[in-house]
């Protein structure tokens, strides 16, 4: 029996997604087929614990696996999520102003996250991430950076050298790291007594209302709930003071940690605690759900190959991975992704070895569809390929199910 990794409690898997590669591990082309073995694989399953309802991977990928020096994903990519970050600083900024020295402290800061708006606005500030050349380019952009895995030793390390934190913020992070025990003993020693850490993360609600099974990969080690954080903060000794969702990755909450008793409890926690419903009962049904959504979308690519019609993949995300490898779509359904990172182009799909394109290639010609892996940037993306839809091109979808728009 899978035991928490927050309580020791059972665990019961509600959903098996199979066999999976890492989720970022793109490879040059040929070089699975010659080199077998430099691809990682994994059985990529969830379940939720009995006792403290924490959802989680049931066989987690070492994080050393996954976040390293070439770890290819960039949050300024996305013009939508760069001004979520940007107005996301600009709000924790406005919330420390009136603290000597204000010091904010960003946990898995990529290639800047809310660093460079902080240091516009002259704020002490300090990103900390294990990925070398993400953190590089985030010093390029004007945030000071320490490259390393954020726990007690970085802590300690950052708290002798810059001054109690006032902010330790994090996205799409916390939910990455297996032990979470040791983020929060980070926060414990690098927080001043009356600090806070914010971080968002994908929400189960979310997940099960949307059947976004793509949103479980190796990377999301955790699918956080309101009860299951809180349940989680107390035993680390904090307290969840905060919640609010917010409506970026396919739905997410901020959650606000603090000391016990420094903070009062919000109404939008014992609101979203009251209305939340996910016991265990809610997971029911949900691997069918997938099962359909997998049916009807390999079932909708053949057809379209077998008229003829000529459909490619839209952003070689690492959600991308999950949908591909659970459904068995391969370059003989997608000839080929296009993906605006150029770390990840002249690649091929980790596991499926579908090839990575530049967006040039999207329009070279236009396709008569295109598969949205990228759907939680759905409406950037359509805004921005306007000229696809006039061309007669059709988006498909599969989020909440298999559609074509």
């Amino acid at each position: 029996m899978t035991r928490c990794r927050i309580c020791l409690g059972p665990v019961r898997e509600f959903v098996d997604l199979g066999r999976q590669p890492r989720s970022d591990a793109f490879l040059p082309p040929g070089e699975a087929d010659a080199h077998p073995e430099a691809e990682f694989f994994f059985r990529l399953a969830a379940g939720a614990c009995a006792d403290c309802g924490m959802a989680q991977l049931t066989e987690p990928v070492p994080a050393e696996a996954m976040f390293h020096r070439d770890y290819p994903y960039r949050t300024s990519q996305s013009a939508r999520m760069s001004e979520h970050f940007a107005r996301t600083a600009r709000r924790l900024a406005a919330e420390v102003r009136d603290r000597p020295d204000p010091f904010v402290v960003e946990v898995g800061c990529n290639d800047g996250g809310i660093l460079p708006t902080l240091a516009r606005a002259g704020v002490r500030h300090l990103g900390v991430d294990p990925s070398g050349r993400a953190a590089a380019e985030a010093a390029g952009r004007g945030a000071r950076v320490l490259t390393a895995f954020f726990g007690p030793e970085s802590a300690a390390e950052v708290r002798a050298a810059e001054g109690p934190a006032d902010l330790v913020y994090s996205a799409n992070t916390v939910s990455h790291v297996p032990d979470l025990a040791s983020v929060f003993a980070g926060a414990d020693l690098l927080l001043a007594r009356d600090g806070r850490m914010v971080f968002e993360d994908p929400y189960l609600g979310d997940i099960l209302a949307r059947t976004a099974f793509d949103q479980i990969i190796d990377e999301h080690v955790y699918l956080f709930t309101v009860g299951a954080v809180r349940q989680a903060a107390r035993r680390y000794g904090f307290e969840l003071v905060d919640v609010e969702p917010l409506d970026v990755h396919g739905g997410q909450l901020r959650f606000t940690v603090a000391r016990p008793g420094r903070y009062r409890v919000s109404s939008a926690v014992k609101r979203t605690l009251r209305v939340e419903g996910l016991g265990l009962a809610a997971l029911d049904g949900f691997a069918a759900r997938v099962e359909h959504v997998r049916d009807e979308l390999v079932a909708l690519l053949r057809t379209l190959r077998e008229q003829g019609r000529r459909v490619v993949g839209y952003g070689a995300t690492a959600k991308s991975a999950t949908v591909t490898n659970y459904c068995g779509i391969g370059p003989d359904l997608l000839p080929f992704v296009c993906d605006s990172t150029p770390a990840k182009q002249g690649l091929v799909t980790p596991g499926t070895h579908i090839p990575v394109r530049p967006p040039a290639a999207f329009a070279d010609p236009y396709p008569d569809f295109a598969l949205l892996f990228a759907w939680n940037h759905a409406e950037e993306i359509m805004a921005k390929e306007r000229a696809f839809r006039a061309a007669g091109g059709r988006w498909i979808r599969y989020v909440p199910g298999v559609r074509v728009v």
